[in-house]
């Protein structure tokens, strides 16, 4: 009987720590998993560089590959600006240009291309053939054009950067970081043309024989992220597999960098990781608007009109984390406001600022003319009120 006793009070706390279990299990709340990235380095950011989502290394220095390439453009780019060739400048390509392995456009040596056609095999194909024959064209020779690549370096104060060719193509001595290659793409992303380019999917480069090679964009993203808008990207055994990119949702507009993750798939899924972190716990809030007034009916001395409105001649936008406070201010900077006002004319300073920085500092303005008040407007003045 007492053994009967004791299994069934046995049987009975088995099933009591049986229930309570899962009544606790059915509450558990578990830490939300951190975000991360699988990759050697790795920065997202805004356009503007005003807030870093997340990052990881990204002033470190490693091998970047084809990343490289960013900077040719941006140098290309800047050639046109300066009227020293056009898209429809004709390059005549040389032997070297033309024997440049990895990826190439598989240009002939001595024969003419448009700058145009050069430029798009580098932006969408990312051709080293292509970036050689820019490059000697623009500078003379290739070591003439990398030179000017680290003066341009160092102008954008990219600190963590040495270049040693335009393709990427492996040298021991050549590195770059996440951060410099936000820079890059910051720059090459203000060029409308560019966009044009990064966005083509697919294309034919014709030779000037007839022969023709397909160009396929090798940042897959452009086709299969939304609001991607460009990018570039590199792999070689020394750096991994890269990307930059670019993209824009919901009035945000991102730039997201990997270096060395260890696939081509991975270095995509990893950046769309980024860009959907980063669309989903930010906001692009606007914290001055030009068409609203920062202060209204503000007193005007010796004016025909006793009050005037005052704008910021421009917007500013601050990038806020969601569930984050806001804890910015704003201030201002005004002088005493007389007549005569003329619409245009800065009447102060709009300064914002966020725990005793201030991130921006905006001029006042006010949009209408006010005339001063004359003598006879006065006697007119006091006549009616008596």
């Amino acid at each position: 009987m007492k053994k009967t006793v004791i299994s069934i009070f046995c049987v009975l706390c088995l099933m009591l720590i049986s229930i309570y279990s899962g009544i606790k299990d059915s509450n558990v709340v578990y830490a939300e998993t951190k975000f991360s990235v699988d990759a050697k380095a790795c920065l997202l950011i805004d356009e503007n560089f005003s807030r870093v989502m997340y990052e990881q290394n990204s002033t470190a220095r490693f091998p970047i590959a084809s990343m490289v390439k960013l900077m040719t453009i941006l140098l290309t780019y800047e050639a046109l600006d300066d009227n020293a060739l056009t898209l429809e400048t004709k390059i005549t390509t040389t032997e070297n240009a033309s024997k440049m392995g990895g990826s190439q456009a598989f240009i002939d040596p001595y024969v003419e291309y448009k700058t145009e056609d050069l430029l798009k095999s580098v932006i969408m194909s990312s051709a080293n053939d292509a970036s050689v024959a820019l490059a000697e064209y623009i500078a003379g020779s290739e070591s003439e054009f990398v030179a000017k690549m680290n003066k341009r370096a160092q102008e954008l104060k990219m600190d963590n950067t040495l270049y040693v060719n335009c393709t990427g193509l492996p040298a021991p001595e050549q590195y770059s970081c996440a951060n410099d290659c936000a820079i890059i793409l910051k720059e090459v992303s203000k060029y409308e043309h560019y966009h044009k380019m990064s966005k083509i999917w697919m294309d034919t480069l014709v030779h000037p024989s007839g022969r023709k090679t397909e160009l396929v964009n090798t940042n897959k993203l452009v086709r299969y992220y939304k609001g991607c808008t460009g990018g570039k990207t590199g792999s070689t055994n020394e750096a991994g597999y890269c990307l930059s990119a670019m993209a824009n949702k919901n009035g945000l507009n991102l730039i997201a960098v990997v270096i060395g993750a260890k696939s081509g798939q991975e270095r995509f899924k990893q950046t769309t990781n980024l860009f959907n972190y980063g669309f989903a716990n930010f906001d692009n809030k606007t914290i001055v608007n030009i068409s609203e007034p920062v202060l209204a009916n503000q007193e005007v001395s010796k004016g025909k009109v006793k009050t005037i409105d005052l704008y910021a001649c421009e917007s500013y936008n601050m990038i806020t984390k969601k569930g984050e406070s806001n804890d910015y201010e704003i201030s201002y900077d005004i002088k005493k406001l007389v007549a005569p006002i003329k619409g245009g004319d800065k009447v102060g300073t709009l300064i914002v600022s966020k725990q005793g920085k201030v991130l921006k500092e905006i001029d006042v303005i006010a949009k209408q003319d006010v005339k001063q008040i004359t003598i006879a407007d006065s006697i007119h003045k006091i006549a009616n009120a008596w």
